[in-house]
């Protein structure tokens, strides 16, 4: 199979991922749920999604929609189209599976999924983060990961913006 497909074959609609999961969970995987705009891929993202799993868990990454990212980050975003930011998010190893989302939160794709964990990183108090009272009911958990200082999108725009204006 060319190295494309394979990275393609990781992008799932609602029906094939909840395929997946089921199967995952025959094998007694975990199941980790983040999710992201993911627009100028930083190191930042890597770090989190690297830091996301342990070795028996599987880690699926919801993207917000170029609509979605527009309505919560302003018209100038995403400077990357959403097929875009699927393939790139999708061809790290340690991506399991990737899903577009159209609504302003995850909260009803967290409800399809039922995620043993959700991970979010250090800007976010755990009790803010979408789901987090949802998966505490069923023993779910949410886990915090340290964000490495200097990466953010945001600042790169800014670096960005700030070159052209020189």
């Amino acid at each position: 199979m060319p190295k494309i497909d394979f990275v393609k074959s990781k992008i799932a609609d609602a029906d094939a991922l909840m395929r997946l999961i089921n199967v995952w969970r025959f094998q007694s995987n975990k199941i980790v749920f983040t999710n992201g705009c993911f627009d100028l891929l930083h190191k930042g993202h890597l770090h989190l999604l690297l830091n996301a799993t342990n070795s028996d868990e599987k880690l699926i990454v919801a993207i917000n929609s170029d609509k979605s990212v527009r309505k919560l980050k302003g018209s100038s975003r995403p400077i990357m189209d959403e097929e875009s930011r699927l393939l790139l998010v999708a061809s790290l190893s340690y991506v399991d599976a990737v899903i577009l989302f159209e609504e302003d939160t995850p909260l009803e794709l967290i409800k399809l999924i039922k995620p043993d964990f959700i991970v979010k990183g250090g800007d976010y108090k755990e009790e803010d983060v979408v789901g987090a009272d949802f998966i505490k009911e069923y023993n779910g958990e949410v886990r915090i990961i340290d964000l490495l200082e200097g990466f953010a999108t945001s600042s790169i725009e800014e670096k960005i913006r700030n070159a052209s204006e020189s």
